[in-house]
């Protein structure tokens, strides 16, 4: 791991600091980036965040304008090799990172497996971890800098969204961070916040899951071909994840000219991420957790519902038999 004073120095050395999220970002991927941003400020370094896509949801609109965020669309930016970006919660060479053209790369702080990093000076990937959140905690606990109530509101917003509550893929550090952040941010404010993540316009899309979901053993597939934004689809997925019978889900829809992907996990025997990866080779982008990934088909022309559900179900078959044979050899002895 690299040291992160070693990064707010470098900063300090450029015109204009970018902190960058993935596109269309999360409640984690702007709180990381606001956490940073409060930082790098805090050392007298001036920065922005930026990001790629649109920001839909009600509840993020309504998180940046409680606790005073600023970001700005990438599309506004206009860089120069004076100008430096430091990546969160995404990295350089995904599909869902719109890159700037001049400004130079210093560093990406990410919890996403991820192969594209190996020439970054400060590189702090953390795949185990539940949330990028709490990453930017670890970060104000090593240089002993106190966290102001906003920062550690929006903080611990990411880190619950990001793990369902200390519910998923969570490691010692997600809830050491839950319990700091807990004593300092405005409690009333983050549950607000964790709960009421839908709106009444979700009901159809809800809806419409609902009429066209396909399952088959402990698997649900659902495409929904009138489109759905990226968040939705998620949040849709832990809903069907939540029936009994269910342990992995895969929920796909028309966005724009491409189909986008998100995919839940609850059992050990299938990896959400190296679905997505092997279901998207060759046609498009995938990654993510064992048990938390998403996608991009970027042909829509290319995808068939049907087809993709077979292929699904043959990924399924073929980690039953790979856990099969596991169990088999260790019985074995």
């Amino acid at each position: 791991m690299n040291d992160i004073s070693a990064l707010i120095k470098r900063a300090a050395e450029y015109k204009n600091v970018f902190v960058q999220t993935h596109n269309f970002p999360d409640h984690d991927a702007l709180a990381a980036a606001y956490g940073l941003q409060s930082l790098l400020q805090n050392y007298g370094v001036k920065s922005r965040i930026i990001y790629g896509g649109d920001i839909t949801r009600a509840s993020l609109t309504n998180m940046i304008n409680a606790l005073g965020i600023t970001a700005e669309s990438v599309c506004d930016i206009k860089d120069t090799a004076e100008d430096a970006v430091i990546m969160v919660d995404g990295c350089r060479g995904n599909n869902n990172m719109n890159e700037l053209k001049n400004a130079c790369l210093i560093g990406v702080i990410d919890h996403h497996d991820t192969s594209h990093a190996e020439e970054i000076a400060f590189c702090d990937i953390r795949p185990r971890y539940g949330s990028c959140s709490t990453l930017i905690f670890t970060y104000f606990e090593r240089l002993g800098v106190k966290i102001k109530r906003e920062t550690a509101t929006a903080l611990l917003i990411g880190l619950c969204v990001d793990t369902a509550i200390l519910m998923r893929n969570i490691v010692e550090d997600d809830v050491r961070a839950y319990f700091h952040l807990f004593s300092l941010a405005d409690n009333s404010f983050v549950q607000s916040m964790v709960r009421n993540y839908i709106e009444t316009r979700d009901l159809a899309y809800y809806k419409k899951a609902i009429e066209n979901i396909k399952i088959e053993g402990d698997t649900a597939f659902c495409y929904l071909k009138d489109g759905c934004s990226q968040n939705l689809l998620g949040i849709m997925a832990d809903f069907f994840l939540a029936l009994e019978e269910i342990t992995f889900v895969m929920l796909c829809a028309r966005n724009d000219k491409k189909i986008i992907f998100s995919l839940r996990s609850e059992n050990e025997k299938y990896n959400a991420a190296d679905m997505v990866q092997a279901l998207l080779k060759g046609r498009g982008f995938g990654g993510g957790h064992h048990n938390m990934a998403g996608g991009i088909m970027n042909a829509f022309g290319e995808f068939d519902e049907n087809s993709m559900f077979v292929e699904l179900k043959s990924l399924i078959k073929a980690a039953n038999e790979r856990a099969g044979r596991q169990s088999s050899g260790r019985s074995a002895f």
